[in-house]
């Protein structure tokens, strides 16, 4: 049996406030830094906006997947697809 597949479609709009909310901060990071220490001001504050972005994809992402096998559950089948009442 073949598992269900995510709605990609979904998860990225779902995930389109979360995307552009990072891309601004990392660009408010770099904006705001010193002259001169461009990297030093910016690198820690974008590395923490990433990481986060990153799990809340990953998360999305298994939350997707749980959501598209549960959909697709029918308790009244069998593993093998036959139904109980046949």
């Amino acid at each position: 049996m073949e598992s269900s597949k995510i709605d990609r479609d979904a998860l990225k709009a779902k995930l389109q406030v979360e995307f552009e909310a990072t891309l601004n901060a990392v660009a408010d990071s770099v904006d705001n830094a010193r002259d001169g220490v461009w990297i030093e001001d910016s690198e820690g504050i974008s590395r923490q906006v990433l990481d986060r972005f990153r799990q809340q994809v990953y998360e999305a992402t298994m939350q997707a997947k749980i959501d598209a096998a549960e959909a697709a559950f029918s308790p009244s089948e069998e593993h093998d697809g036959s139904s109980r009442s046949e």
